[in-house]
Parts: structure tokens; sequence; C-alpha cells
């Protein structure tokens, strides 16, 4: 029993990496069509470049989460106390890049709700004047 339950976790770990790989190559390559495609565009190519570093910005978080649930997986099969420190060192590591790669992408996203709040704030200042330009006079 004890060879098929740690064949069976090589199998999820391999899985894991892989999808890993899958899934950073395919953020890298959306990303780099959206820049690609609006490169040559000058109108909105902040606008597209931020699209492209959020589109892989999620790809690498994801990546990063099943190259950490692989890691877990793999110190289940020895687990000494130099792998469980191994692996505790990897996950803070990766943990701590995750975090600052989402904070890295919703720090624009922020701005750009921020600054579509203060439009519709300014519209509804506008409108709510000229209603009441329009009662009083």
């Amino acid at each position: 029993m004890e060879p098929f339950v740690k064949n069976l976790i090589e199998i999820a770990i391999s899985t894991c990496q892989i999808l890993a790989l899958f899934v950073i190559s395919i953020g890298l390559i959306k990303g780099l069509i959206i820049f690609l495609r609006n490169a040559f565009s000058f109108s909105n190519s902040a606008k597209m470049f931020q699209e492209s570093r959020l589109q892989m910005g999620y790809s690498f978080s994801l990546g990063l989460n099943f190259l950490v649930g692989g890691t877990i997986l793999r110190t289940t099969i020895t687990p000494s106390w130099e792998d469980i420190g191994r692996l505790a060192v990897i996950i803070v590591i990766r943990t701590v890049l995750n975090y600052l790669l989402l904070q890295n992408i919703q720090k624009p996203v922020r701005k750009e709700s921020v600054v579509e709040s203060d439009n519709s704030n300014k519209k509804s200042d506008k409108s709510l004047y000229e209603n009441a330009k329009e009662k009083f006079m």
C-alpha cells in the first residue's frame, strides 16, 4: 500500500508542477499578445501595458500556488526535519512573493477605481448643481 501512495503523491507533485508551468506559460503568452496587439498604436499603450502586466501577474500568482502545493506534497513523502525546514522556508518565500505580487497587481486597479469614483462624484455634483440651477432660475 505504501508504494502505491508514494507513486500517487509523485503523480500529484508532477501534476502540480505541470499545471504551474502551464498557467505561467499561458499567462506570459496572453500578456505578450495583449501587449504586442497594441504596442504600435500609441493611443492606449499605457492601458494595454497595464492590462498585460495584470494578466501575467495573476498567472504568476496562480502558478506559485500550484508550486507551493507541490512542495507540500513532496514533504509528505519524506518528512525529515531538514525537509520540513526547507518546506517552511520555501513556503514563506513563495507566500511573500505571492503577497507582494498581488499587492502590485491591485495597486493600479485601486487607482483606476478611485479615478472612476472621483469622476462619478464630479458628474453627480454637476448634475446636482445643474438641477439646483434649473429649479432656482
